[in-house]
């Protein structure tokens, strides 16, 4: 079978993605019981107005809470606040919502309960800057950490450790309540700890490690940074605290749901699909020079897999910026592979995020074929100089290749899919 229309075909299964990642199902599946005392609702991150507006139509008790957002990403709720706030980049608004959701949760007893809806992006959306640190402090930690190329592992350990909220400090503060975390996982490998910083889950990693961890990726950060995490006598709270003890952690979609419905998609559609991994990681750039190897090994040779064949993958890869050009770690990793399938004819490919945002524009990523390199030329491009520049947005976006849906509801990390035919 030959797809006739390949754009077409690599959307509908970013839609059959997005939609199995539905928050409505799992929070569903996961609803407590109801409390002897209030039920308080929290929440932060790209999916989190989704998830109240969710949340509200599946619980019929009393209900009050507030959730921040990404600007533009709000959804209508009757009990439930929304905050709107800025992503990638903290802002104020921010930093009043992170000191609202830290007042609505004082005072709880044993018999209160908290649920926190928590998607990826929430720990942009939540600064909250410990001792004497500043919101500029946060931000200027925050810009050096997206431009450090460092895993999100390493970013959540350096900020949970800078943070009044994050690192499970939320949870605590809400103790003795039960605190039951609803979460839709961004994360390689689906650990909630590492979900927005995991406000309501506590992980792993020291203050001698986010120094560690700062040396390692050279970041220059505020001097009172480095001094607040060398001067505080206490590490952020561990997952041994017997504040935890009563509460509970639902990871209800995540990358590897999200990419089996893909494959459904694509086989219901006539076309066999392999799932490369759910956790890919490291260079946007280094991990499409993988994934164009294999293709042109499927295209040329009919191995490992015989075409047609569509090529999933999911996981966060990282930019170490270098360049000053637009654009996220999806359209660079499309910028990358169509240099590398360059004359392929038969090699289509999509790149995007799940929430619907690649980086700081409006689009969720972007499309590449064999042709895409030849356009970019007649364009009066130079391919690789824009790759060096990390300005893969503007390569996509003189060439119409931009992706937009607009924001969807929910975030699962990214799609990569490589049709080879």
């Amino acid at each position: 079978m030959t797809v006739s229309n390949p754009r077409a075909f690599l959307v509908s299964l970013f839609d059959a993605a997005v939609k199995a990642a539905d928050p409505l199902t799992g929070i569903r599946r996961h609803l407590p019981p109801k409390p002897r005392g209030r039920t308080i609702v929290v929440g932060t991150g790209k999916g989190s107005a989704q998830m109240a507006a969710a949340l509200e139509a599946c619980w019929d008790g009393p209900l009050e809470g507030l959730v921040v957002t990404r600007y533009g990403f709000a959804a209508p709720c009757k009990r439930i606040e929304i905050i709107e706030a800025s992503h990638p980049v903290p802002d104020a608004a921010g930093l009043v919502a992170s000191k609202r959701l830290l007042k609505l949760v004082e005072g709880l007893t044993e018999d209160d309960l908290v649920i926190a809806l928590i998607s990826g992006g929430g720990s942009a959306l939540l600064p909250s800057p410990a001792g004497l640190l500043s919101l500029a402090d946060e931000i200027a930690v925050n810009k050096a950490l997206l431009a450090s190329g460092a895993p999100i592992s390493a970013m959540n350990v350096i900020r949970k450790h800078l943070s009044m909220i994050k690192g499970g400090r939320l949870a605590a503060a809400a103790y003795p309540a039960k605190v039951v975390s609803l979460v839709v996982s961004d994360i390689p490998g689906d650990d909630p700890a590492l979900v927005a910083s995991g406000p309501t889950v506590p992980g792993a990693g020291t203050r001698a490690e986010a120094l560690d961890l700062i040396r390692l990726y050279k970041l220059e950060l505020p001097g009172a940074v480095i001094a607040h995490i060398e001067a505080t006598e206490a590490d952020a709270p561990s997952p041994g605290d017997t504040r935890f003890a009563r509460n509970e952690v639902h990871v209800i979609a995540s990358a590897g749901v999200s990419l089996e419905a893909a494959a459904a998609a694509a086989r219901n559609a006539g076309i066999e699909a392999a799932i490369l991994s759910d956790a890919i990681e490291g260079e946007a750039r280094e991990a499409a020079h993988v994934h164009a190897a294999i293709a042109r090994e499927i295209l040329v040779r009919n191995r490992p897999f015989t075409k047609p064949i569509v090529l999933l993958s999911g996981g966060e890869t990282t930019v170490t910026l270098t360049g000053t050009g637009k654009g996220g770690r999806n359209s660079e990793f499309l910028l990358s592979l169509a240099i590398d399938i360059d004359g392929s004819d038969g090699i289509h490919a999509m790149a995007a995020d799940t929430d619907g945002i690649d980086g700081s524009e409006d689009n969720a990523g972007a499309f590449a074929d064999g042709g895409s390199v030849a356009r970019l030329r007649k364009a009066g491009l130079v391919p690789a100089e824009m790759l060096r520049n990390n300005d893969a947005w503007s390569a996509f976006d003189a060439i119409g290749d931009l992706f937009v849906p607009g924001p969807t509801g929910t975030n699962v990390n990214d799609l990569r899919a490589i049709l080879i035919q």
